[in-house]
């Protein structure tokens, strides 16, 4: 949770509270935003790893909304997965915008390899997509059968 705690903090330091801190010129209430920031990011680290699925998702897709804007859907590079925010994301949602991913964004979601991806869906243990990929729904919940095992 500190990991995920950190990278929120980060983010939102780096695309939201820098910017206005040049915007307003160095404007002393920008700090106050930054301790209600961190005091914020473990209750919403909190809530995307623990609570439950609709307060998680709440969370989830408001920092995506608000850190990633964009007129488009929502694609993060493929490494972005591998991070605790994009690890929370897969876990608790799949792919927030697409009902299939590529082999490569599935198998940074799973931390395996694109191979290991192809391996899976030529032996049926994830579900192809019919337009390419396999089914993000199916990487999610591989991913909470493998946490379930070793809870």
């Amino acid at each position: 949770m500190d990991e995920l705690t950190a990278q929120l903090v980060r983010l939102i330091d780096i695309r939201l509270l820098d910017p206005l801190e040049i915007l307003v010129d160095g404007h002393g209430a920008v700090d106050s935003l930054r301790t209600v920031v961190r005091e914020r990011a473990r209750s919403w680290a909190a809530t995307m790893l623990h609570g439950d699925d609709a307060a998680a998702r709440a969370v989830i897709v408001r920092a995506i909304a608000t850190l990633h804007p964009g007129d488009g859907p929502f694609q993060p590079p493929v490494d972005w997965w591998r991070t605790p925010l994009g690890q929370a994301v897969a876990r608790r949602m799949g792919h927030p915008t697409a009902e299939a991913v590529s082999y490569a964004v599935a198998g940074a979601m799973l931390g395996i390899t694109r191979q290991g991806v192809h391996d899976l869906a030529a032996r049926g243990k994830l579900p192809r997509h019919p337009e390419g990929g396999v089914l993000s729904a199916a990487v999610r919940d591989r991913l909470l059968q493998e946490g379930n095992r070793h809870a």
